[in-house]
């Protein structure tokens, strides 16, 4: 039943956004060869995960990134940043549904519905992951790109029954993942909170390198 509301509130919301110039993008569903790393080695330093590292827009968790691309116009910024999401969703740590769910091309706007396998710790006999779930929103003008990551919900230990459901808001948020003073990330959802910036720092990163080419 969970599951089941999760995926009706993600199609809520990206059917709100559809207005007469937003349509379905006309792309292939093939799996791609290539994969991505869903585990980044953990580092002793966990100062880039403490306080203000996950910002509360409206009472919403929201990371921007807001870039700057020199030489190119919207379309080519649109174009550049539309087949990269073509191709994530396509990569082996996506899960089923994962998809470039809307695109509005005369004003240069993006909406994908990401759907992955976030990856704690893979070993032998000891594979500890979620899945992770999250709207990006992309705005392409010329000489800079717009890209929102929000929305973000967690799948975890689905094998126990119907598993546990978490809200970004209510899990990875100062308020949740980190003891009083700020200093230190709690175990459980510290965990979450790590990998989450990890993730968005990766995709911020092949977002700003493709534009960059």
């Amino acid at each position: 039943m969970k599951k089941l509301m999760i995926a009706i509130m993600l199609c809520l919301s990206m059917t709100g956004m559809a207005q007469s110039e937003w349509e379905r993008p006309d792309i292939q569903t093939q799996k791609s060869d290539k994969s991505v790393k869903t585990e980044k080695e953990s580092s002793t330093d966990d100062a880039k995960y403490l306080a203000g590292a996950v910002p509360v827009v409206n009472g919403e968790v929201v990371w921007t990134l807001d870039l700057q691309v020199p030489g190119k116009n919207a379309q080519q910024i649109y174009d550049i940043v539309l087949n990269y999401l073509v191709d994530l969703v396509k990569q082996e740590n996506q899960l089923e549904g994962s998809n470039v769910s809307l695109v509005n091309k005369q004003e240069h706007k993006i909406a994908a519905s990401i759907k992955e396998w976030l990856v704690f710790k893979n070993q032998f006999l000891a594979l500890d992951r979620a899945k992770l779930f999250f709207n990006l929103f992309v705005e392409c003008t010329d000489n800079h790109v717009k890209v929102d990551m929000r929305r973000i919900n967690y799948l975890y230990e689905e094998e126990r029954g119907d598993g546990t459901h978490f809200r970004a808001e209510e899990w990875i948020t100062d308020k949740y993942a980190l003891n009083k003073k700020g200093t230190k990330l709690f175990k459980g959802s510290g965990k979450f909170r790590k990998k989450t910036i990890d993730r968005k720092d990766e995709l911020f990163e092949a977002i700003k390198n493709v534009l960059q080419n």
